[in-house]
């Protein structure tokens, strides 16, 4: 196994699922944590996670297929989305990204789903599709309020990591966003 990406939550590793190019999401055990807290959090987590990745599919969102999760280890191993992380893509594109990634959060947030870490470096660009990725945060919510701080969190990753295209990719987004929860949904956000 090759480490990916280190996270606050769980580590990536690339590897192996019956031939295929997979990603393993092991999540680390908090030592400053109360041992039986920790197991008890990670493995709720774990389990949340995979559930929401797969409920989302069914509102025609692209995520990764869950292939195992192991629960009493905090695992998911998951499939490998190939393509380009939309933080990385360039400028251009990744205004054009924005208003798909906003239709796409705001489908998420009608059917009651809050992503929890709305990222650049959460999305991935693979073809023509968008593939959202890491629900490690995630929660079953409908509250205007719990859907506003998933936007917030967004719009200051554009205003941080992507200050030359800040305002267009936030237009963008919220047109994308509007598109998909309505005018008066749109409003109370």
């Amino acid at each position: 196994m090759k480490l990916i990406r280190k996270g606050a939550e769980g580590d990536l590793f690339l590897t192996n699922w019956i031939n295929q190019k997979a990603v393993l999401k092991s999540r680390k055990k908090k030592e400053y944590r109360n041992a039986s807290l920790d197991y008890r959090l990670r493995k709720q987590r774990t389990i949340r996670e995979s559930e929401i990745i797969s409920e989302v599919k069914k509102f025609g969102i692209h995520t990764p297929l869950i292939y195992f999760v192991d629960v009493e280890n905090c695992n998911i191993i998951m499939e490998k989305i190939d393509g380009v992380l939309v933080g990385d893509l360039s400028s251009i594109k990744l205004v054009n990204a924005c208003k798909k990634i906003g239709k796409l959060v705001g489908i998420m947030h009608k059917n009651g789903i809050m992503h929890g870490d709305l990222t650049t470096s959460n999305f991935i660009e693979s073809g023509n599709n968008i593939f959202i990725i890491d629900f490690g945060l995630a929660n079953r919510t409908t509250k205007s309020d719990d859907h506003a701080v998933d936007l917030r969190l967004f719009k200051e990753i554009l205003n941080s990591a992507h200050a030359d295209v800040f305002e267009k990719a936030w237009s963008n987004f919220l047109s994308g966003y509007k598109s998909s929860v309505g005018k008066e949904r749109f409003a109370k956000i």
